[in-house]
């Protein structure tokens, strides 16, 4: 299989070539700030939202899988310049696109967000709606078949988000962790590999053209039950000392998953275990990798 990607030398990007790269005949699309050339991929070097770049790109490619659009019009400008022909557009959005507030777990028919949220993350999801309107309206025009996905909160070796990283570091630098006494959010991760594998089960597979499917796996966690596991996995004794959320926040902790109920929002994995046979590590086992892949840098 010819795999264009775009973007793909950081985090879920990288791990996905990485595998895609064992098997298939891959070209990434980046700005060049890491080479990719290691893992196996071919590099093309350019800004997504040149048009020039993309009318540089004649080759057929069976399937793009984009992992940096942003804003509006960037699947639009690809698909508008590139003169080689595709088969499959994969997107890849966010679980954060649905609309807040629906109780219960939010499978891939829940309503998309269209209120205007607030701050650097209302403008995200709402570039992500909107792109999956885009790639759906552009492919279909061409006659592409395009599947979208949507993570939820991804972990692992390799993250360079201030998330798990930074507790593994109090971990084994200060044998401390935050115990948040007035945590009472919910959330979902998933880890990185799954979610690769997710997206290699998706190419050229009839079940997720014109589909979405939510990438999550199977524990609802807590700030207690994460921070559970992350001692769990440690190899070094760690104590946990009480503060609450207004307190972490004022001593640089990130908070970066939700801290109370308000803000929780949870999502079904079915479809895509149903239809496609996706599979989720279990998060200690999850975990574990990850603690063993930060504790020495």
């Amino acid at each position: 299989m010819k795999i264009l990607v775009i973007g793909g030398s950081y985090f879920f990007g990288r791990v996905f070539v990485m595998l895609a790269a064992k098997e298939h005949d891959v070209t990434v699309l980046n700005r060049g700030t890491y080479s990719v050339e290691q893992l196996g991929a071919k590099q093309i070097t350019g800004d997504r939202k040149d048009a020039a770049v993309w009318r540089s790109v004649e080759d057929n490619y069976d399937c793009v899988v984009d992992f940096c659009a942003y804003e509006e019009r960037d699947i639009a400008k690809v698909l508008e310049n590139m003169p080689g022909n595709i088969r499959q557009y994969v997107f890849i959005s966010t679980v954060d696109v649905y609309q807040r507030g629906i109780s219960g777990l939010k499978g891939e028919e829940t309503p998309l967000e269209t209120r205007p949220l607030p701050g650097e993350a209302g403008a995200y999801i709402a570039g992500k709606v909107a792109l999956e309107r885009e790639v759906r309206e552009e492919c279909a025009g061409r006659g592409i078949a395009c599947t979208i996905l949507r993570p939820a909160i991804l972990y692992g070796p390799l993250n360079y988000a201030p998330r798990e990283s930074v507790y593994i570091r109090l971990m084994v630098q200060n044998h401390v962790l935050p115990d948040i006494t007035d945590a009472t959010g919910s959330f979902q991760f998933v880890y990185v590999r799954d979610a690769a594998e997710a997206v290699l089960k998706c190419l050229l597979n009839p079940k997720a053209y014109g589909e979405a499917y939510n990438l999550c796996g199977e524990e609802v966690l807590t700030y207690e039950a994460f921070f559970r596991e992350l001692k769990r996995a440690s190899d070094v004794e760690v104590q946990q000392i009480p503060l609450t959320a207004r307190e972490a926040e004022g001593q640089g902790l990130p908070l970066p998953f939700p801290v109370t109920e308000e803000e929780t929002e949870l999502y079904s994995n079915q479809k895509g275990k149903t239809l496609l046979g996706m599979r989720y590590t279990e998060i200690a086992e999850g975990m574990a990798r990850t603690y063993r892949a930060f504790r020495n840098l």
